[in-house]
């Protein structure tokens, strides 16, 4: 599957932003039983995404639903090595979402607490970011 990114944005290319402040929105369970919550504001880039998604999808081996909760919608630019300063903005490199504390990332059902950890630990190994698991029971568990 290739790397996700949007089909349209309405401006190309964006500034970088402020990297502060907790989530708005995403911050409890929707569709599954258990669920992977960063603790730490960031940016996470599709192909980490990607790489928690595989991870995800090969421990649950057919038993179990996986949900992903962000999406890659922020250009990242880039420079080449040997532009001078002052040619303008670079072209676009990658595509991350941002991601502010609190946000759920990932959530899975149909699989055993045991299963549901190993997976989330393995997904978290693939991030920049600090992160959590939480579970529909209501307390947050390491």
């Amino acid at each position: 599957m290739p790397l996700l990114l949007p089909k349209r944005v309405k401006y190309r290319k964006a500034h970088r932003g402020k990297r502060r402040g907790a989530a708005k929105g995403g911050t409890r369970l929707a569709f599954g039983e258990f669920g992977l919550k960063v603790l730490e504001n960031g940016w996470i880039t599709a192909a980490q995404i990607e790489a928690c998604r595989v991870a995800i999808s090969r421990t649950l081996s057919r038993g179990g639903k996986t949900w992903l909760r962000v999406f890659p919608d922020k250009a990242c630019t880039t420079h080449g090595q040997e532009k001078p300063m002052g040619s303008g903005k670079g072209l676009v490199d990658h595509w991350v979402a941002v991601v502010k504390r609190g946000r759920i990332i990932f959530e899975v059902d149909g699989i055993p607490e045991r299963a549901a950890r190993d997976t989330m630990r393995l997904a978290a190994s693939k991030l920049p970011l600090r992160t959590r698991m939480v579970s529909r029971k209501g307390e947050e568990t390491r």
